[in-house]
């Protein structure tokens, strides 16, 4: 008997032992790390001379990356210069019974950009791919555009602006001169 308390006490004292020392299990596998890795060069605007947009992309082959973050990057630049925004916000609230009213409300928005340039002498200047785990690939691309390209751009859209504006205005006075001569 007295060693049937003794090996309970020990079984015990062994399984209370097992339990504190297994401690938790940590979850096995990759973690993403804190900041995503990045090349040295993204993001940087160190010359006087050119404007840098960039873009990254996510894809299954390592040519549609490129191609696609070219894309991103080309847009990016053309978005610097001049961008149409078109929104559309539709908002929807529904109330339905007395006692236990359900409410049902639906939001929906949806926005267009559109942009439209021309760059001379824009060109890639920085390109980096790497595979990706569970995406593929993921590319960056740099592309350079030079500062008077975007500012000759620039100041013929302002020329176009203004050609337009002179025109309204000579036909509005022609109006009113057509108005006052049938008078």
């Amino acid at each position: 008997m007295k060693t049937l308390r003794i090996m309970i006490v020990l079984v015990i004292i062994c399984s209370l032992f097992l339990v504190a020392c297994g401690g938790k299990k940590k979850k096995s596998g990759p973690t993403a790390p804190a900041q995503p890795w990045q090349p040295a060069w993204w993001g940087l605007q160190d010359s006087s001379e050119f404007v840098y947009t960039y873009g990254f992309a996510d894809k299954s082959s390592e040519r549609t990356a490129y191609a696609s973050a070219e894309a991103m990057a080309r847009a990016e630049a053309a978005v610097y210069v001049e961008n149409h925004v078109q929104t559309m916000t539709k908002d929807f609230i529904s109330e339905v019974g007395t006692l236990n009213p359900e409410l049902t409300q639906l939001v929906e928005v949806v926005t267009r950009f559109t942009a439209n340039a021309t760059f001379s002498g824009a060109m890639i200047t920085e390109r980096d791919c790497r595979p990706w785990p569970d995406m593929g690939y993921r590319a960056w691309v740099r592309v350079s555009i030079p500062k008077d390209t975007i500012n000759r751009e620039f100041m013929n859209r302002v020329r176009n602006e203004e050609a337009l504006y002179n025109r309204f205005r000579a036909s509005q006075a022609f109006e009113e001169l057509d108005r006052a001569v049938n008078r």
